[in-house]
């Protein structure tokens, strides 16, 4: 089990890193939500892997239980990430109609360096 959750995160991490290298602004914003898919999925292993038990101690049973700490971390995690994706696609959005393209790495036109180097 814990051989999957670890390579589950480690496919996650490297296709974020790899779309967030790219010059497009679509696939950074897809990297960027599986970082934080892989962060999300690393927080709530943290708590160990325990199926079919309580987040919480009962007062009548066993003392078997499982972390609530790394499962309130990942709540406030997915909470963070929303709205850091929603900020980056209205960054993006608003590059996009200004530029009239979504590539990174526009060189400005002749005509606006000439008009800038005048001024």
């Amino acid at each position: 089990m814990e051989i999957i959750v670890a390579s589950t995160i480690a496919v996650l991490t490297a296709g974020g890193v790899y779309l967030l290298l790219r010059l497009r602004t679509f696939p950074v914003i897809l990297g960027l939500a599986l970082l934080s898919y892989a962060v999300n999925v690393f927080l709530f292993a943290s708590g160990r892997l325990a199926i079919d038990q309580s987040p919480i101690l009962s007062r009548y049973g066993e003392a078997t239980y499982t972390d609530p700490l790394p499962q309130a971390l990942v709540l406030t995690a997915i909470v963070i990430s929303f709205g850091m994706t929603a900020v980056l696609v209205m960054i993006g959005l608003g590059a996009y109609l200004e530029a009239e393209s979504d590539k990174i790495d526009i060189a400005p036109d002749a005509e606006d360096t000439e008009k800038d180097a005048q001024a």
